[in-house]
């Protein structure tokens, strides 16, 4: 028999000891875990295992080979019996059923898609889910920070941020001829790199230059 779950998506968490089951929102897929159910079968499967040692130890203190023998056998096929038995499965149905009981009073069914959803996807105004039915003050909030983001995006743009100078001109170094990098000396040769000031004008050249690029003068 197969059995199916109210929302679309079920899991089911039961052991040998007992029956438990998380029922899911079909929209945000929270989940509602129901309560634990212990199994009888489980239960008694336990107890008849606990009579059974009391009794092969029992026997063995009495020299009851016989009896004891008999017992230890039952409780071994008990232990490794490989299938569920016909009243375990009735129980794992009626906990199933008992479980969806309770999953349900913790989620609304829409009217309108069907849909099983939580109380955080359930607009109790319309009496339809946030997917039919949006909240107005939740898309209204939504479209006013959307709107707030454009503005700001629109205001960075036409603000200006950058004040410095734009130079992409590599200093060459007068020694190797190579990028001299941004330090004082040559990151390839080494070579001094600090600026020659001209003594008639004052304008700083490049070391190397032979004469001032203002006025002309003879920097060597």
């Amino acid at each position: 028999m197969t059995l199916k779950a109210f929302t679309s998506n079920c899991k089911d968490n039961s052991t040998d000891a007992g029956f438990q089951f998380t029922f899911y929102c079909d929209i945000c897929r929270d989940g509602y875990k129901s309560r634990f159910i212990e199994s009888k079968t489980y239960k008694r499967k336990n107890r008849m295992r606990g009579l059974s040692r009391i009794a092969a130890i029992g026997a063995s203190m009495a020299g009851q080979h016989r009896v004891s023998s008999g017992m230890r056998q039952g409780g071994h096929m008990m232990g490794t019996h490989s299938g569920k038995s016909p009243e375990w499965h009735k129980e794992f149905e009626k906990a199933f059923e008992e479980a969806q009981n309770e999953a349900k009073g913790h989620f609304e069914r829409c009217p309108k898609c069907y849909k099983w959803v939580c109380a955080t996807d359930w607009n109790e105004q319309s009496g339809l889910c946030v997917q039919c039915a949006p909240r107005v003050n939740v898309e209204v909030q939504a479209a006013r920070a959307g709107r707030m983001a454009q503005d700001i995006a629109a205001k960075a743009a036409t603000t200006q941020v950058f004040t410095g100078e734009i130079d992409e001109r590599a200093t060459i170094c007068h020694q190797c001829n190579k990028p001299a990098g941004e330090g004082k000396f040559c990151s390839n040769c080494g070579a001094n790199m600090s600026l020659v000031k001209c003594e008639k004008c004052g304008t700083e050249s490049a070391p190397g230059i032979r004469f001032c690029g203002q006025c002309g003068n003879n920097l060597e």
